[in-house]
């Protein structure tokens, strides 16, 4: 028997064929596709919309149509069937039978979760659980319609000498620019489960630095779409994010996905336009106050403000105000004259408003009563003959329904929030607490804080309106309370979270959580799950023990984070003689990091103020370099400088952190979740320069 041409191939001759082809079934879909539409007719622009929708995904197929391919034999059927995978799905326009599979569908699983051996595997579609076999899993790398690279992960019968981690290394070796990149190529198996997993849970998901929290997070979004596209929509998902900078740095991910119209926010940005300029918002103060040495480590305790006002028991407190706010909402006997000897009894519109109008919020119950009174008043005066009479008694009793209306209370959530901390507040309060919100409150200004409550009360008050989520990612969730997790609830029909951080980086701890078990009591035992992600992908192995050993001060009693193993240039510690010496050794890191390739460069300060001190020695250096605020709305790749508390969420080729000494990372839980932070930003080097005696964090 003569071989077949397949087998006289070497891969990647077949592969280049197989992508020859492919490209041209991708040119000749798009070829067939009607002329853009530009009349007025309805049907025909509808029709526009979805021919615009199959250009766009054709042309982004066109570039890098697919990364993956797995051959696999179905039970029962003659011969393993190479399967395609890419981040789109594309049939054959003669056939009609899958030429490439859409990675989130469920026969693309495989590619993920198979990690090699001859045993049979499943997976879960539609009609049921297929059964069957793996003979080849390949990884291939394309790229602007070029093949790069092809790596047999897996083939069956072979040595496979754990090439697994050749493809992955590979992407993990890229250098990186200023925006996160999808990871659909390598998602590994730990990710994949939590990307696949069932769309009733609140996923609470605790992640080592670099372990693809956030792309995890975003890839499922993706997946959610895919597979319960009849039950769920794009806009009535959200993503907060910790700031605006860091949605600027993940804006590219869903649409390479190709996911739109997902609403990325922060929650301060969302909890003010639901509140729609019924507070504003006190300058923050956290980036000067918090993280700098004059005002550091202060004392962490359940009666910091953050901590206090995100806790459920001053949730439970707002409730309990709230629920004796409407219980006594209207006065006893508050009954209605329309005019001399026409009375609407009390006990009438006591059953109206608080047995008929019961189940709607507070403000629509409001309205409805006014409407009813009214219709009440219409109806008396059909009963009056005289025109005269009647058109009299109609301005008398419209002028005193207004003014019976006015008599109940302001239904509003700065009003409320504002006399619960000042009628007579109870011992659970604390009253210094209690005096500087009501100052604040008086002057219509709200701390960070004070918005989860806010927007309890206006929900309670004014019910979802519009704003119902399908799914809700909370990103750097250990700085989140559970309140704000409890208000993020109210606004859903049944649970759909992902909520993912790293509570080793949890460096607002006066506003975050301490234990993972203060979210997970937002809900019931089966409506929640706990993943970990212990894999650290980003930094070489190097990088990662060495962040290890400032771990283990961060108090958290979290494990050591796990390298993919990456090995790069040892982590360089580098004692100064003094000071002045920093700014040479500044500039050399940084040229000689760009002579070898890098092409993001961070130069890591403990303060903002610190920050601008560096950011000025290297201008007048003669470097070029960006300079990260509070308040930045856009990261710009290159060389920047930032403090360690806004560098979090992003990652860098190479890092320094200037001063790196026992001032600015004292050994305390909370300079150890800084530096700790700091340094994880590393993909490929780390640089410490110690001007003084060094951080024990790290000696």
């Amino acid at each position: 028997m003569q071989p077949s041409e397949t087998q006289q191939q070497s891969p990647i001759e077949e592969e280049r064929r197989r992508l020859t082809d492919t490209l041209q079934e991708i040119a000749l879909q798009r070829a067939e596709i009607a002329p853009v539409y530009h009349g007025k007719d309805y049907v025909e622009q509808l029709l526009e919309a979805k021919r615009e929708e199959t250009r766009q995904r054709l042309d982004l197929l066109g570039s890098e149509p697919y990364f993956g391919r797995l051959d696999f034999q179905e039970n029962g059927k003659p011969a393993p069937l190479p399967l395609y995978i890419g981040k789109r799905g594309l049939d054959h326009r003669k056939t009609s039978d899958p030429y490439i599979i859409d990675w989130r569908a469920p026969v693309a699983s495989l590619f993920y979760s198979f990690t090699g051996g001859e045993a049979p595997v499943t997976y879960e579609a539609p009609d049921g659980t297929i059964e069957g076999e793996v003979h080849r899993k390949r990884n291939l790398s394309i790229r602007d319609k070029t093949l790069e690279r092809v790596v047999d992960s897996y083939e069956r019968g072979g040595d496979n000498m754990s090439l697994s981690d050749e493809f992955l290394l590979y992407r993990l070796g890229e250098k990186k620019d200023n925006r996160l990149r999808d990871i659909v190529s390598t998602i590994q198996a730990e990710q994949d489960l939590i990307i696949r997993a069932p769309r009733y849970k609140a996923l609470i998901i605790q992640g080592a630095a670099g372990s693809g929290k956030t792309t995890v997070a975003l890839h499922r979004l993706a997946f959610l779409l895919y597979q319960y596209q009849q039950h769920i929509r794009a806009e009535r998902m959200i993503i907060f994010a910790p700031n605006s900078m860091f949605l600027d740095y993940i804006s590219g991910v869903l649409p390479e996905l190709g996911v739109g119209n997902v609403h990325q926010t922060t929650f301060a940005d969302w909890a003010l336009d639901v509140l729609d300029g019924g507070v504003k918002l006190a300058p923050t103060t956290e980036g000067k106050l918090w993280f700098s040495l004059a005002e550091r480590r202060p004392a962490l305790n359940d009666e910091t403000p953050g901590r206090f006002k995100g806790s459920l028991a001053f949730k439970s407190w707002i409730e309990e105000r709230l629920r004796q706010y409407e219980d006594n909402f209207l006065q006893d006997n508050l009954s209605f004259e329309a005019w001399d000897g026409r009375v609407l009894p009390s006990a009438t519109i006591r059953e109206w408003f608080e047995v008929e109008y019961r189940h709607y919020p507070l403000t629509m119950r409001r309205e409805r009563l006014s409407g009813r009174i009214n219709r009440w008043l219409e109806m008396q005066l059909t009963n009056i003959g005289d025109a005269k009479i009647r058109k009299e008694r109609s301005q008398t009793g419209k002028q005193r329904l207004r003014s019976f209306m006015k008599k109940l209370p302001e239904a509003t959530p700065l009003a409320f929030y504002k006399s619960a901390f000042s009628d007579n507040v109870d011992s659970f309060i604390p009253q210094a607490l209690a005096a500087d919100t009501l100052k604040n409150l008086k002057r219509g200004i709200a701390l960070p804080e004070d918005l989860v409550p806010l927007v309890w009360i206006h929900q309670a008050f004014n019910g979802p309106e519009n704003r119902q989520f399908d799914h809700v990612v909370v990103d750097e969730a250990q700085d989140a309370s559970p309140f704000q997790i409890a208000l993020l609830r109210a606004y859903m029909a049944e649970p759909s979270f992902t909520i993912l951080g790293d509570l080793a980086q949890g460096i607002h701890a006066y506003r975050g959580v301490q234990r993972w078990e203060e979210l997970s009591a937002v809900f019931t035992e089966d409506q929640s799950a706990y993943h970990t992600l212990k894999l650290s992908y980003r930094s070489t192995l190097e990088i990662i023990e060495f962040a290890n050993r400032i771990l283990a001060r961060t108090d958290t009693g979290l494990p050591p984070a796990e390298p993919v193993f990456r090995s790069g240039e040892p982590v360089e510690v580098a004692q100064l003689a003094k000071a002045a010496d920093a700014l040479p050794r500044m500039v050399s890191f940084i040229s000689d990091n760009q002579a070898g390739g890098m092409r993001t460069i961070a130069i890591v300060g403990r303060t903002e103020e610190h920050c601008k001190q560096l950011h000025e020695q290297l201008l007048s250096g003669g470097v070029e370099a960006n300079l990260i605020a509070e308040g930045q709305v856009a990261y710009r790749g290159g060389v920047t400088v930032v403090p360690a508390h806004l560098a979090k969420g992003l990652e860098f080729d190479a890092v320094l952190i200037a001063g790196a000494n026992a001032r600015n990372y004292a050994d305390n839980p909370q300079d150890a979740k800084l530096l700790y932070v700091g340094c994880t930003r590393a993909l490929h080097r780390l640089t410490l320069l110690v001007d003084g005696e060094p951080s024990v964090l790290f000696s």
